[in-house]
C-alpha cells in the first residue's frame, strides 16, 4: 500500500521482528511491575521504563518499516500490548498509545514532514491528543493553531505533539464541509512548542501522564507537511493494515489495553480467594463468590475469545491485501466496548466481594482505579455504539464508513 511518492531513507538498524519483541516484553515485566509505584507518584512513566521501552523497539512496534519500525500486524501487537497491560494498566495504555501514534503518523504524514519528525527512524515519540479540541485557521503553507486539550498520555516523553484541530476560518469556530460535518485535521509539532498544566492528578492510569497541554504562543504555525486529515487520510507508506486508519488503530490499542487489566483483576481476586478469611470463613469457600467469580471468569473469557475471532477475521482479510469492511470494522468497535462493560463489572465484583482489600494500596485497588479511568474515554461513548447497532440491523447503506467518532453516512 506505500506511495511510491516516499523517499525516506531505509533506517541504519533492522527493527525487531514479532518474535524478538514478544521476548522483549516477556523479559520487560518484572521491570514494569516494579517501576509501577513509581510511575504513579510521579504521574507520568519512569525514564528507566520508557529508556527499555525504546530500546527494544516495542515504542516502535507498529511504526511502518520503511521508518524503522517493525510493522507487525495488530494481531501480533493485541498479544504484546496485552500482556504489558497486565503486568501494569498505565504502562501498557502508553505502550499503545505508542502503537495507535506510530500507526497514524508514521503512515499518514506527508513525506516533507516525516523526513523531520523521524530523523532517526523508530526513536522519535509522538504524544498529544488527537480528538479535536483547539482550532487551525487555514494561512500560506499551513495552519496557525490554538486551544487547550486534554489527555495527551506519554507526553513528558514525548519529542513531537500530534494535536486534533477543527478547521476555522476565523481561529474560533468550525468549518463546515458540504453535509454539515466539521473539519477536522491532526497537526504535529515539535515538544518545545508546548506548556503542560501538570494536571494529572486522577483517580486511575496516574502513571500515564496524560497531562493536559496548550500552545506556548497564543497561535502556532503548523506546517501543513505536519498534518492529516483526522478522517480517511492519504496513505504514503506502509502496508495495508494502516488503510484503515484511526478507526481501526485506535480500536486496537483501547482492546488490548482492557484484556490485560482485566485479567489482572481476575488473576488477583484468584491471590486474595486463596489466602483470605474472616469471621465468615474462607473466602474460597463462600458459595455465592464461586458462582460470582465462575460467572466473572466466564464473561472475561467468552469478551476475549470473540475480539481475537473479531482480529483473525481483519487479519485474514489484510492478509489478502483488502481493507476491512465496515460490517468487520463494526463488529471490533463493539467488541471493544463490550469488553470494557465486562472489564468494569468484573472489577467492581472484585472490589465488593474482597471486603477492604481494595481499600488500601494494592494491585487490585489499581486496577479498580484504572479500569474505572480507561471507560471514561470518548472513543466508548454510546454514540458509537449506536452506530454499531445501526450498521447491524442493516440501517445504513454500501456508502457508509467508519470515522473516527462514528459513521459517515446511514
Amino acid at each position: 500500500m506505500a506511495d511510491k511518492k516516499s523517499h525516506h531513507r531505509k533506517p541504519n538498524r533492522r527493527p525487531p521482528t514479532y518474535r524478538q519483541l514478544l521476548k522483549s516484553a516477556k523479559d520487560l515485566l518484572p521491570l514494569v511491575e516494579a517501576e509501577a509505584d513509581e510511575s504513579e507518584k510521579l504521574h507520568h512513566m519512569t525514564d528507566k521504563l520508557m529508556g527499555e521501552l525504546r530500546r527494544t523497539g516495542l515504542s516502535a512496534m507498529m511504526v511502518p518499516k520503511a521508518l524503522g519500525g517493525s510493522e507487525i500486524s495488530y494481531l501480533e501487537g493485541l498479544e504484546i500490548a496485552e500482556m504489558v497491560s497486565h503486568a501494569d494498566a498505565s504502562a501498557g495504555w502508553c505502550l499503545m498509545v505508542h502503537g495507535v501514534q506510530g500507526s497514524s503518523a508514521g503512515p499518514f504524514m506527508p513525506e516533507k514532514g516525516v523526513r523531520k519528525v523521524y530523523p532517526k527512524g523508530r526513536d522519535t515519540l509522538v504524544a498529544g491528543h488527537g480528538v479535536p479540541r483547539g482550532f487551525a485557521r487555514p494561512v500560506k503553507g499551513g495552519y496557525m493553531i490554538n486551544g487547550k486539550w486534554g489527555y495527551g498520555s506519554t507526553i513528558h516523553h514525548a519529542e513531537w505533539i500530534h494535536t486534533g484541530c477543527f478547521i476555522s476560518d476565523d481561529g474560533k469556530s468550525m468549518r463546515l464541509d458540504e453535509k454539515g460535518r466539521p473539519q477536522v485535521i491532526l497537526a504535529h509539532h515539535p515538544r518545545d512548542t508546548i506548556k503542560l498544566t501538570g494536571n494529572w492528578k486522577t483517580l486511575g492510569l496516574r502513571g500515564t501522564g496524560s497531562f493536559d497541554y496548550t500552545t506556548k504562543t497564543k497561535e502556532l504555525f503548523v506546517g501543513e507537511e505536519y498534518c492529516y486529515p483526522f478522517d480517511h487520510p492519504t496513505q504514503y507508506r506502509g502496508g495495508i493494515m494502516y488503510a484503515d486508519g484511526l478507526p481501526v488503530n485506535t480500536t486496537w490499542g483501547h482492546t488490548a489495553w482492557a484484556l490485560g487489566v482485566g485479567r489482572r483483576v481476575l488473576d488477583e481476586i484468584i491471590g486474595i480467594a486463596n489466602s483470605r478469611a474472616d469471621a465468615f470463613g474462607k473466602m474460597q469457600d463462600g458459595a455465592g463468590f464461586l458462582k460470582e467469580f465462575a460467572q466473572a471468569e466466564a464473561k472475561y473469557r467468552a469478551a476475549r475469545a470473540w475480539i481475537y475471532e473479531a482480529w483473525e477475521d481483519i487479519s485474514e482479510t489484510y492478509a489478502r491485501n483488502k481493507r476491512a469492511s465496515t460490517h468487520q470494522i463494526t463488529v471490533i468497535r463493539l467488541a471493544m466496548r463490550h469488553l470494557h462493560d465486562v472489564a468494569s463489572e468484573i472489577s467492581t465484583f472484585a472490589h465488593k466481594t474482597s471486603r477492604g482489600v481494595s481499600l488500601r494500596d494494592s494491585i487490585l485497588q489499581r486496577c479498580y482505579r484504572d479500569i474505572h479511568s480507561g471507560t471514561q474515554h470518548i472513543f466508548l461513548a454510546d454514540q458509537i455504539l449506536e452506530d454499531c447497532g445501526r450498521v447491524l440491523v442493516g440501517a445504513t447503506d454500501a456508502k457508509t464508513q467508519w470515522n473516527v467518532l462514528g459513521l459517515s453516512k446511514y
